[in-house]
């Protein structure tokens, strides 16, 4: 089964560019009408506009920090204000951090969390009333492999995804029944501007993909009868996942440090 969007409307957070941009296309595609939020206003709008000469659906875009405080909140009045509903919610928005926790700058620290783990939560709990009211859309939470142990030199990402998995499984647990498909999609290493924020290639573990590849992912999982509360994308990364699962956590941990270079420091 394939869920059709046709009519609805979909918000999707970090959609300058990445997973975002190629989620915006993808459900465009299928007939989703657009909400675009990232900060790059010129960016946000180019591709608004390539997606509405292309598949013909409204694309509203709003440039603003996700990272303040009270977002989801504000972004939800200002929607309504203007006549606009969500049903699907994708909340993409996030950045890392790289290096020994004790030498990171604190306020580098602080808007990671507020970004990975705040923001997404306050969005969430803004948009849920109305995506359990309309209970054909999707709420997808971005996760990641870093997920499913702990990571010496990116100790504060890698503690941010694991949040979002467990906070997506529970919700999915929450919401079951109610018609909406709740996700957390956990690609590994992908061929994105992330690592260009991360400041390093030793971040990317294991074989990158490509974004078109992560979204097929997720869309799969979704257009399922019954929607996984998590997906990993890649047979290597699910795999990987799955060792870390049943593994020690000790052995898990000291893996990690080995393959993000921290054993020699």
């Amino acid at each position: 089964m394939t869920i059709d969007f046709s009519g609805r409307t979909a918000l999707i957070t970090g959609a300058s560019s990445g997973l975002g941009a190629e989620f915006a296309h993808r459900l465009a595609a299928r007939g989703a009408d657009l909400v675009l939020v990232a900060r790059r206003a010129a960016l946000l709008e180019q591709h608004a506009a390539t997606l509405r000469q292309k598949f013909g659906v409204t694309v509203t875009t709003i440039a603003t920090d996700l990272a303040r405080p009270g977002i989801g909140r504000d972004l939800r009045a200002d929607l309504r204000e203007r006549g606009i509903t969500i049903s699907t919610l994708i909340n993409n928005a996030g950045f890392a951090t790289y290096g020994r926790f004790a030498q990171e700058d604190a306020e580098r620290i602080a808007a990671e969390i507020q970004l990975d783990v705040a923001a997404l939560v306050d969005l969430s709990h803004a948009f849920l009333p109305d995506l359990l009211a309309d209970g054909t859309g999707a709420l997808v939470n971005l996760a990641s492999t870093a997920a499913f142990q702990p990571l010496p030199g990116m100790a504060v990402y890698g503690a941010s995804k694991a949040f979002v998995l467990s906070f997506t499984e529970a919700l999915a647990y929450e919401t079951r029944g109610s018609g909406l498909k709740v996700l957390a999609l956990c690609p590994g290493a992908t061929r994105t501007e992330f690592f260009d924020v991360v400041g390093t290639e030793s971040a990317a573990v294991g074989s990158l993909q490509t974004p078109e590849q992560v979204i097929t992912t997720a869309l799969r999982a979704l257009d399922k009868r019954k929607t996984p509360a998590y997906v990993v994308s890649g047979t290597g990364n699910r795999a990987s996942a799955s060792m870390s699962r049943i593994a020690p956590r000790s052995l898990s941990t000291a893996m990690a440090a080995r393959l993000l270079g921290q054993n020699s420091r």
